[in-house]
């Protein structure tokens, strides 16, 4: 059984998994977090499993070991957390501290999200629906994320990043997240979920 989520004072969650990226720097002073940005990611694209995402962020990846490795080469980028297919949960960079996942990107005019945002990445990618695992898991952790710090909504890459980022895709279900999360619609401004 899993223990329960608590994130401690230092921003790191104290019972999951972690691996230390050090791509990373400051927020702004006096910046918090009050934006959650969902991904998805996997590597080779496609395939699951297996620590080349964490090798990814950590800046250990055998670039020689995938023909599509040589075109992300010289990349240094991270997330605060990422959810595996199972559901098994892994942070990489303190919630209190700047993750490198949103780049250029946008929410309502306020530009620089990486400054103001928590990310979550999925393994998975835009070709395929998500597991129930992870949608438990990703709910348990944004209901976690919003009792410590003063989260106001949760959005996809896609929608900061239009016709650069199309994750985390057309099978991400944001109704799933919002009824397992038990959060109002107020929280996805992106999203039209009560369109049918």
């Amino acid at each position: 059984m899993n223990l329960p989520l608590r994130v401690n004072q230092h921003g790191w969650l104290e019972t999951t998994g972690r691996q230390v990226s050090p791509n990373f720097d400051a927020r702004p002073l006096g910046m918090t977090p009050t934006l959650i940005v969902i991904h998805n990611i996997s590597l080779p694209p496609g395939e699951f499993g297996g620590s080349q995402i964490g090798d990814l962020f950590c800046n250990r990846l055998d670039f020689a070991a995938h023909p599509y490795y040589e075109k992300i080469r010289g990349l240094c980028v991270s997330t605060h957390f990422l959810i595996r297919r199972n559901g098994a949960l892994q942070q990489f960079v303190s919630c209190e501290d700047r993750a490198w996942h949103a780049g250029l990107s946008n929410f309502f005019g306020r530009e620089r999200c990486n400054d103001f945002s928590i990310g979550i990445e999925l393994e998975g990618a835009d070709t395929v629906p998500f597991e129930r695992a992870q949608y438990a898991r990703l709910a348990e952790l944004v209901k976690v994320l919003i009792e410590h710090y003063p989260i106001g909504a949760l959005v996809g890459h896609e929608d900061i990043a239009p016709g650069r980022k199309t994750d985390p895709g057309p099978y991400f279900d944001w109704r799933c997240l919002r009824d397992l999360s038990g959060l109002t619609d107020d929280y996805f401004p992106y999203q039209q979920l009560n369109a049918r």
